[in-house]
């Protein structure tokens, strides 16, 4: 006679959205793993799925509720047991995804962490503050250095679901550094809702500069990466520091979001079109070498021909180095959501494909000039007989990759190499060990 078996519990977390959520992820993952709790991060087979989403702008949040609604399609069929949501959408919707979607056991917000491991079975462990389970390969990592954000944005919910400004000290992110570097990361990219405001909260003071100078000292950590920085009184200060410390990488992060100046007030950027051409000018004057990204939104309430114009002649302009576009979606509670969003869909569909063509041009054009050029890569991961790496100059997922042929060249993943680039298209090189 056969007995019946209890298979045990398995917590699958699944991340939506950016690396910030990813963080989160982690710090969850390693609180259940310290409870002796079986739990991994997007590998599928578990009965208990979390699932932490995103609900920054209309696109995200659509595929937010899509995975919520897989997971409770599963649900209702037995494939899973539990489901819990957390993170951005489930902090700003929470009454109405519960009445939308009962399937779902509990919703958490993004300050339930607590909350969430009770339920799952799991005490929250002082003690693991400083260490994370890494999702990302062994030798990259993000590191959050403060959550929330003060600034009043007229498109952004990021503060309705994060809150306020609140810094890490100086002390726990070095901690997390020197624990993350013991485990064989190389390259930590620091990120915030808004990483310039670091440290006034807790010393009176941006403390940006103090933060990239401790973290800079730390013996095997190679490279150190700035994202979602904010124009609007921006600490040159930090300037002296990338170009002193030669781990710091020359690569800043800096999301302008438009260029016409009458936009720019209505989004309440604190800044105007030559403000920012004065501070782009001081920094590449400062680091002739620097990388910046940015990202452009296009389609905001009443934004007309000649606003876009404006921001198309900008971009050619400035000719940043990498870009990326997204189009306005309409925020419950935010600042412009009384306003009648004057664009349509199309427009803002057409206007985001146009300024993408003017970057790629830009794009092919600066990669084209780094043929013959050697550069120092950090090798990624390697895909069939390709190997596939990042110079200082790109983050993963968003910018620029190194092709290497593997049939030709050895490498191991995590290794730095300097390779010689020898061909280039708009979002990728090709090159060979030198």
């Amino acid at each position: 006679m056969k007995t019946k078996t209890h298979k045990k519990d398995k917590v699958d977390i699944i991340t939506l959205g950016c690396s910030k959520n990813r963080v989160d992820s982690e710090v969850l993952l390693t609180q259940l793993q310290a409870n002796e709790i079986n739990a991994s991060h997007e590998d599928y087979k578990g009965n208990i799925v979390v699932i932490n989403t995103c609900g920054f702008i209309d696109k995200a949040k659509a595929e937010s509720i899509e995975t919520i609604l897989e997971y409770a399609d599963k649900k209702q069929r037995g494939k899973i047991d539990k489901l819990y949501v957390t993170g951005c959408l489930s902090e700003r919707y929470k009454q109405n995804l519960e009445e939308e979607i009962p399937e779902v056991d509990a919703f958490f917000g993004t300050m339930e962490l607590i909350p969430l491991l009770e339920k799952l079975g799991a005490n929250y462990k002082h003690e693991l503050i400083g260490e994370r389970t890494l999702t990302t390969p062994s030798h990259y990592a993000y590191m959050k250095i403060s959550e929330g954000c003060n600034r009043t944005c007229s498109f952004c919910a990021i503060p309705l679901m994060r809150g306020k400004h609140v810094s890490v000290p100086i002390e726990q992110l070095v901690t997390m550094a020197k624990n993350m570097v013991k485990n064989g990361v190389k390259e930590i990219m620091l990120i915030a809702q808004e990483l310039t405001y670091y440290g006034l909260d807790i010393y009176k003071k941006r403390s940006l500069d103090e933060l990239l100078r401790k973290l800079s000292d730390l013996e095997g950590l190679d490279w150190i990466r700035l994202h979602y920085a904010y124009p609007s009184n921006f600490p040159l200060e930090i300037l002296d520091v990338i170009q002193e410390r030669s781990n710091i990488c020359n690569y800043l992060d800096m999301p302008l979001q438009h260029a016409a100046d009458n936009v720019l007030k209505h989004m309440h950027r604190q800044i105007t079109q030559q403000d920012m051409r004065v501070l782009i000018d001081k920094i590449r004057t400062k680091i002739p070498e620097i990388a910046i990204r940015t990202t452009m939104l296009v389609g905001y309430p009443n934004e007309t021909e000649k606003d876009f114009e404006h921001l198309c002649d900008f971009v050619e302009e400035q000719r940043f180095d990498r870009l990326g576009v997204f189009t306005y979606s309409h925020e419950e509670d935010t600042g412009a959501f009384d306003v009648n969003d004057g664009v349509d869909e199309d427009i803002k569909q057409e206007r985001a494909a146009q300024l993408m063509e003017i970057q790629q041009g830009i794009s092919y054009t600066l990669n084209q000039k780094k043929i013959g050029t050697t550069c120092k890569v950090l090798i990624d991961r390697k895909e069939n007989e390709t190997w596939i790496g990042r110079t200082e100059h790109d983050s993963p997922e968003v910018d620029n990759e190194v092709m290497l042929d593997a049939t030709q060249q050895y490498v191991r993943i995590g290794d730095f190499v300097n390779v010689i680039i020898t061909d280039a298209t708009e979002f990728d090189l090709t090159g060979s060990i030198k």
